[in-house]
């Protein structure tokens, strides 16, 4: 692991160390090797440290070079050299065994023992320059085991008849107890006399996963710095040659594997595209609230949005059924905001008049209906003021009410007019068994009437009857379009399904609603 590194102080032999949680994984190296630290300053301060031993410290104790990362809680921990062990021992490897708890506990050692037992660790400069050392264990493991498997300590602390002595209470723990309830304590370790210690106390962990000889493979990957396993190069050339049979076996399996992994590829750069920023999507999310249901006798019709003021925008064909010439209404018609759960109160607000309407077909943007909305309604934001302009290419976002369904929003992809052919022919391609009379005229008069209106937005949707008159969002999440329409047709299974739907750039809108206020003097 690369290890960050900075000076704390003007001491070289001294390094501050910021480890990120659970990420780092600290090694002891004597000497340190460029291989496994990356940090050029700890490098440079630890090539000058000939014949020193690495220390690491958190708290103003000396930890252990295989501390578990996972209890080192967001602190800094200083790496220092001491004077090495005459004769350093290899560190101890760590194994898993079946009944080893994933619980952790620390607790602490003062480096000077009590009377009769003044040395305890092998590195007198531990001692010297350090008041306590902490010591981690499992639960259901002894305290023999965790301080063996720390390897910092004396033999004798072993082969005598040693107990932990609590610095406060003076309570005397025995080698054989387990450490359970030893987290965080401070500890001496105190000499009751020089016979051997007595026998390990039954129901603990087994002795025999602490002291592993070199010959034995980790199974955890926690094998401390300096263990290698015997013969691994030859182990792993042999292990690399049968998986590539393996593979090669497989791949005589799956003829067509390269086809098939190019489609994943392909649909996965497709889906990739769709993605939106946290950021968009939460502004989306307010903006939906502006969004609303047009209904008819109460009966789903359309979609709309709160365009300024109180008043409504949707498409002139929702509408136009059930209004006369002078914007007076034939039915009752009211639109909700909130329904977007089953279980929600729908919240109509009535609509007094349409104030403006237009549909001619062979101009864009001439389906529109601007509604007002009774007055004293506490209603959502404003639209108007999030407008922007289309562009022809990338992501877009649509919120509306699909049938007679709750609010829903799909992500899609704008298909650009050299596209709506190739789109077209996907869609003749996947139905050419269908059961209508659908031929190959009906797709490429869709693709040839796309590319005539040339001013149209037009995208790929799941969004059919019952959302017109939807907001169409960009990627910056401002309205760009009204969704209108689209070419549907039933599928060889029965379901609808549309080529290509397109919406009326939202710009184009507002300059027929100005035109048409203006020659009303209804502005």
């Amino acid at each position: 692991s690369t290890i960050n590194s900075r000076s704390s102080s003007s001491n070289p032999s001294t390094a501050a160390l910021y480890p990120s949680g659970k990420t780092y994984a600290i090694y002891a190296l004597c000497p340190p090797n460029d291989n496994d630290i990356k940090s050029p300053k700890f490098c440079t301060a630890a090539g000058k440290q000939k014949g020193k031993e690495l220390v690491i410290v958190k708290n103003a104790r000396a930890i252990t070079s295989h501390f578990p990362c996972r209890l080192i809680k967001d602190e800094c921990l200083t790496l220092k050299f001491v004077k090495a062990v005459e004769t350093p021992e290899k560190p101890v490897s760590v194994s898993c065994n079946k009944r080893q708890s994933s619980k952790l506990v620390m607790f602490h050692l003062l480096t000077r023992g009590g009377e009769n037992i003044v040395r305890i660790l092998k590195n007198r400069e531990l001692q010297k320059g350090f008041p306590e050392i902490t010591v981690y264990a499992y639960k259901g493991e002894k305290v023999k085991q965790a301080l063996q498997r720390d390897g910092r300590f004396y033999s004798s602390v072993f082969t005598k008849n040693c107990v932990l002595s609590n610095a406060s209470t003076e309570v005397e723990i025995e080698m054989s107890s387990l450490v359970n309830d030893l987290d965080s304590e401070t500890f001496r370790i105190k000499l009751l006399d020089k016979s051997n210690p007595p026998t390990s106390q039954s129901g603990s962990l087994d002795d025999t996963y602490v002291l592993q000889s070199e010959s034995q493979t980790n199974l955890c990957g926690n094998m401390a710095p300096g263990k290698r396993l015997p013969f691994s190069k030859k182990l792993q050339v042999d292990l690399s040659a049968q998986f590539n049979i393996l593979v090669k076996g497989k791949k005589a399996q799956v003829p067509k594997l390269s086809r098939i992994q190019n489609i994943f590829r392909q649909d996965f750069g497709s889906s990739a595209k769709r993605c939106q920023d946290v950021k968009t999507m939460k502004k989306l999310m307010e903006l939906s609230n502006s969004v609303c249901q047009v209904r008819i006798n109460g009966k789903p019709r359309g979609s709309g949005f709160l365009l300024f003021g109180n008043f409504i925008l949707t498409n002139a064909h929702v509408i136009q059924d059930f209004c006369n010439d002078n914007g007076g209404l034939n039915e009752q018609v009211a639109v909700t905001f909130s329904f977007e759960s089953l279980e929600e109160k729908d919240g109509l607000i009535d609509v007094e008049e349409v104030v403006g309407i237009e549909k001619i077909p062979e101009v864009s943007g001439t389906d529109w209906a601007l509604l007002k909305l009774s007055a004293d309604q506490k209603l959502p934001d404003r639209l108007l003021t999030h407008s922007g302009f289309v562009r022809h290419s990338g992501g877009i976002c649509i919120i509306g009410y699909p049938g007679n369904s709750v609010k829903k929003i799909d992500v899609c992809l704008v298909v650009s007019q050299e596209n709506c052919k190739q789109v077209a022919e996907r869609h003749w391609k996947d139905n050419q068994d269908c059961v209508q009379l659908l031929t190959d005229r009906f797709f490429e008069n869709v693709a040839v009437d796309v590319q005539q209106r040339k001013q149209l937005l037009t995208y790929e949707s799941c969004l059919y009857d019952g959302s017109s008159g939807s907001p169409v969002f960009n990627e910056d999440g401002n309205v760009v379009a009204m969704h209108t329409g689209g070419y549907p047709y039933v599928d060889a299974k029965g379901q609808k399904q549309g080529v290509i739907e397109f919406g009326y750039p939202f710009i184009n809108i507002i300059e027929r609603i100005i035109i048409q206020m203006v020659e009303r003097e209804n502005v």
